[in-house]
């Protein structure tokens, strides 16, 4: 069992809106530990609530429009108050309480975003979410090394 869940979400063809995606799928490649688990996906959505209830430690990685694009951030989140309406589009928060309520557990977590320049149709990401997705890694493997300690045979 992962004790790590990485969650990178967004839409990998609306150029910085799938910084999230494209950062999840580099770290699939590049780390390589039974500890952690890595899922690419377009939304977050119910039905990864139960693996999320079996982690340690979430990180949800997702770009953000309400930021100057290229802006990294880090922060814990915690599951929202209250019982979860069920839609197809859920937040962290929502996730975790969603976790909560159906399974009775929910792990520590943190958002990383990145701040993105441009949502238009395409695959590449402009320059400055480029460039801000190396502290956004290097902050995941901070936080899986707080986890699980050094993992060397990560490559």
């Amino acid at each position: 069992m992962a004790r790590i869940l990485i969650l990178g979400y967004g839409n990998p063809l609306r150029s910085d809106d799938g910084v999230g995606w494209h950062a999840a799928v580099q770290l699939f490649r590049s780390i390589a530990v039974p500890e952690v688990e890595v899922l690419p996906c377009h939304q977050l959505t119910p039905d990864l609530a139960e693996p999320v209830s079996r982690a340690e430690r979430v990180l949800f990685l997702d770009g953000a429009r309400s930021a100057p694009g290229g802006e990294f951030h880090c922060e814990e989140v915690l599951a929202s108050e209250g019982s979860p309406s069920f839609t197809h589009h859920l937040s962290p928060t929502l996730l975790l309480a969603i976790a909560r309520d159906l399974y009775g557990a929910y792990p520590r977590a943190w958002l990383l975003t990145i701040g993105g320049n441009t949502f238009d149709a395409g695959e590449a990401l402009s320059p400055e979410v480029e460039t801000a997705l190396r502290a956004l890694k290097a902050r995941v493997r901070e936080l899986i090394a707080e986890t699980i300690g050094d993992f060397a045979s990560a490559r």
